[in-house]
């Protein structure tokens, strides 16, 4: 168990490293007609760090299903925009109104909420622009894949996706027991089962597959937001990186509140195991995918 999981955190790292040379690649080349303030709060938010959780989702789904390296990292970087875009709008004053990010200011705090908000709007739509432009014409890829690869993605972003769920997260009239459960769905777990699951449909993935990826993706999110919500009551700010208690002060309806610490580790730990589950209908090497679901599962941070 212990190779595996040191075979993991090379895999993990090494992927990150990638995403990381090609995210300061993007950031050192402003397109043209991009103000330069708006430029710099763009790539000011997306180059302040994080796991690369989703990324590196997206290269490894790549992989399964044989699918050039370059073309994933297309797919990889439009999907860290979006999440980087979510985030920025996340803790705007009108949402969380949070102060820190990944360790450092929020996006409001450093170029005022205007800014942050036209940066935030700016990232959502250059994301899948960004994934088209690179698949476009790329004889590695059937034409006829791209779309619904691209359209996953947009879906996971939209008002049945982010959206939704930030929607959700700030009705006062969501406070029922099956409310953490739907906000955890569209608010986190879309945008990573999109990550899963658009590099798939570039490589071709059959329909099982897919059903199959569908639901660990599912899983998986849903495994990660239950751990969010403990590390908010557990966790501390050197370790997270942005100001914990947050659901707390904001009353907010999450796992914890729902019943308590020891029941939201419990399920975190169910929907961890039924992602595997999940990904045992794949006869293909998954054993990365097994692995990142123990990560997120014993995260502290």
């Amino acid at each position: 168990m212990r190779n595996d999981q040191q075979s993991f955190r090379r895999c993990f790292n090494s992927s990150r490293e990638k995403v990381e040379q090609a995210l300061k690649s993007l950031a050192s080349q402003k397109p043209l007609g991009v103000p330069a303030r708006l430029w710099d709060a763009m790539t000011y938010s997306l180059l302040a760090g994080g796991k690369r959780i989703r990324p590196f989702l997206a290269l490894e789904s790549g992989r399964i299903f044989g699918v050039h390296e370059d073309d994933a990292m297309a797919i990889a970087i439009a999907v860290e925009m979006i999440h980087t875009a979510s985030l920025i709008h996340d803790d705007l004053p009108c949402m969380d109104d949070d102060v820190l990010r990944r360790g450092k200011p929020t996006n409001h705090m450093v170029y005022g909420e205007g800014m942050a908000l036209l940066a935030g709007d700016a990232l959502f739509l250059m994301g899948p622009g960004y994934a088209a432009r690179k698949l476009e014409g790329c004889r590695r890829v059937p034409a006829e894949r791209v779309l619904p690869a691209l359209q996953v993605i947009l879906d996971a972003s939209g008002p049945s996706g982010i959206c939704g769920g930030q929607t959700l997260d700030t009705e006062e009239e969501e406070r029922d027991k099956s409310s953490p459960w739907r906000i955890a769905y569209w608010k986190t777990a879309i945008l990573l089962r999109a990550c899963i699951m658009a590099p798939a449909y570039l490589g071709g993935a059959s329909a099982v597959e897919m059903k199959c990826l569908s639901s660990f993706g599912s899983h998986l999110g849903v495994a990660f937001q239950i751990v969010d919500d403990v590390l908010d009551v557990s966790g501390r700010p050197e370790q997270l990186g942005k100001t914990p208690g947050k659901d707390a002060m904001q009353k907010k309806n999450s796992f914890v509140h729902l019943g308590g610490l020891e029941a939201a580790k419990a399920m975190a730990i169910d929907q961890s195991r039924r992602a595997k589950v999940a990904l045992s209908g794949i006869r293909r090497d998954t054993t990365v995918l097994e692995g990142i679901v123990d990560y997120l599962e014993s995260r502290n941070a």
